[in-house]
């Protein structure tokens, strides 16, 4: 993985090709490349490193040709090398291809189509696919594929051109994004959005198993598909004047709260509207337990949510990292219902669980950020947390909508259940007035820098928390290990005494996330220990809360809100922090080494 555009039409697909690798290197990339059909012979170049060494190699040649395809690598199979970027080539260099996603039985394919005569320039796993692809091409590209990927077993999102059935891209998809991007004289195919939305807004997202073919005045797939409308314009990946897209992002977190709940509060009826339960609505009635599945940060917001529904609707809620969840045998029946939570809707685990569930019948919803995504065209029902584009590697935003979500969620299950009038009320509009809030948090943004510049020279730190603030730790750790790459551990704060103590010194900070809430005494106890150790803390704590400072060595206020409501609250700082210390350490904030956006493969 990472990124695909492909263009066919009457204009020259050079600039359209690195336009669109441009929208798409956000979610992280190591190498990229183009292939150009001209009048000539393919032109294919490659470059490792930033998008800017492709373009240098470009500007030194004269490309012209309406047909083309271009790629952003991240590395799974072999290592960053200009061979193993994409597109790849077979041995007669007349086909040409791109590829998301992962061939998992690439080395016996590979053995065996060597035995074949095949001569392999990669040690992709991707580079099967275009000598498959040539075993097979008899003058049909799309016959070649289709028999192709018969023989594959794995994920893939993909998109071929060959020189010998000229003027033609074929696309295929299996558990990898794909969309085709319409217009009246040409034809897109892309892996995101972001990379299509300048030329047309008319999309048709493939299905798994698809394969879609396009010509300069035509297409077609397997089956009819509806056009959908993308709901965000461009303009809208800038940076608006933030040195990175991270900092942008963290500021936009109130406006993330502020468009989950828009339209969706009814503070007088003391509930939400959640229009994509509407059809389902009696059915979730019958709902006797819940289970969350996500991956990496939405596992946290997963694990909040299980507090809140369990607390307020009443609800028996389990929740399971998707790379496990797929493997194991849970306790299902009708009254399940499973809710699936990711920020892309792509996530490979998450889907895949998706599809085990499917296949039990069971009741599947949906908690993403992503029109048309894969998730939320296969799950029963499902909410739009509506946080915009996110370019940044690390979610930030996208996390606070999906705590404002699962809080809605809460009160519409609850609602449906045992939750008094007057309780709903409270937590629909404390949550009207949380986006307002949350701007206060911003306002100690620099405060917070100085903290990292006190901070940044340690290389170990814990974060602990308890109750709705426990996954919150998690959090707050695992950004900084995002982006300052430093040590950071997560840890519930009854914790620290079951070993986690011994690690404990005056080079070791703790951040102690203790708001006013039903366990702030519990803190306060933690705390304690650390300091007796001699370890520094770092309290995050309720606003006017004045004897936390005769015990810890320095204080991160934010405002009061309830309970279930703090974990919105407190991340913001935390993102904050986390920030500022990596911009501090010199790092690339908004891709991180190692990373990539959208996990798209498992």
């Amino acid at each position: 993985m990472c990124g695909i555009i492909g263009y066919i039409g009457k204009k020259n697909a050079i600039q359209i090709l690195i336009n669109g690798l441009h929208r798409e290197i956000y979610r992280g990339y190591d190498s990229s490349g183009i292939v150009v059909f001209g009048k000539n012979e393919p032109i294919c170049i490659k470059a490792v490193g930033k998008i800017e060494n492709l373009e240098k190699k470009l500007n030194s040649q004269s490309i012209e040709g309406n047909l083309g395809l271009g790629h952003c690598r991240w590395a799974t199979h072999g290592e960053v090398t200009e061979a193993n970027a994409h597109p790849h080539f077979d041995c007669q260099k007349n086909i040409f291809l791109v590829h998301n996603g992962i061939i998992e039985n690439y080395k016996e394919l590979k053995k065996k189509l060597e035995k074949e005569g095949h001569q392999f320039n990669s040690d992709t796993d991707t580079e099967v696919l275009t000598h498959l692809v040539e075993k097979y091409f008899q003058g049909n590209l799309e016959e070649a594929v289709r028999k192709a990927l018969r023989e594959v077993r794995g994920t893939y999102g993909i998109a071929v051109i060959s020189k010998k059935d000229p003027q033609k891209i074929v696309a295929a998809k299996l558990s990898s994004p794909l969309i085709l991007g319409i217009n009246k004289d040409e034809f897109l195919i892309a892996s995101d959005p972001s990379a299509i939305i300048t030329h047309t807004r008319q999309v048709i997202n493939l299905d798994d198993n698809e394969i879609a073919v396009l010509k300069p005045d035509n297409f077609f797939i397997l089956r009819e598909k509806p056009l959908t409308q993308i709901e965000w314009t461009p303009g809208d990946e800038k940076k608006g004047g933030y040195p990175h897209f991270m900092l942008k992002e963290i500021m936009e977190e109130p406006e993330a709260i502020e468009n989950a709940i828009k339209g969706r509060l009814m503070i007088e009826e003391g509930s939400v509207k959640l229009g994509g339960f509407d059809e389902i609505q009696e059915r979730l009635r019958k709902i006797n337990k819940l289970i969350l599945v996500a991956c990496g940060t939405a596992s946290y917001s997963a694990r909040i949510g299980k507090y809140m529904l369990e607390e307020y609707a009443g609800i028996p809620t389990e929740v399971d990292v998707g790379s496990e969840f797929r493997y194991r045998k849970p306790i299902v029946d009708k009254n399940t219902a499973v809710i699936f939570i990711s920020q892309s809707g792509e996530t490979a685990d998450t889907l895949a669980s998706l599809q085990e569930m499917k296949k039990k019948e069971i009741l599947t919803l949906g908690v993403t950020n992503v029109v048309g995504s894969t998730q939320a065209r296969e799950t029963n029902a499902g909410v739009y947390t509506r946080s915009g584009s996110e370019i940044a590697v690390a979610s930030s935003k996208a996390f606070i909508g999906q705590l404002a979500t699962l809080a809605m969620l809460t009160v519409y299950l609850g609602r449906q259940r045992d939750m008094a009038l007057i309780m709903g009320k409270r937590i629909v509009s404390e949550l009207s007035g949380l986006p307002d809030i949350a701007k206060e948090v911003l306002k100690s943004a620099s405060e917070i820098k100085e903290l990292a510049e006190k901070y940044k020279d340690f290389k170990n730190f814990w974060f602990i928390g308890r109750k709705y603030n426990s996954p919150i730790a998690s959090e707050g750790a695992l950004k900084l290990k995002e982006l300052s790459y430093l040590h950071a551990e997560g840890i519930g704060g009854g914790e620290l005494k079951h070993g986690h103590l011994a690690l404990i010194d005056e080079s070791f900070p703790t951040i102690a996330i203790c708001p006013s809430d039903s366990v702030y005494e519990k803190m306060v106890s933690n705390i304690e220990e650390i300091k007796a150790r001699k370890g520094p803390v770092i309290a995050l704590a309720t606003k006017n809360n004045k004897e936390i400072k005769n015990l810890v060595d320095d204080v991160i206020y934010i405002p009061k809100t309830l309970e279930m409501l703090t974990p919105i609250l407190a991340t913001i700082p935390l993102h904050l922090f986390s920030y500022y210390m990596a911009v501090l350490l010199k790092n690339d904030v908004d891709k991180p080494r190692n990373l990539a956006k959208s996990v798209t493969v498992e």
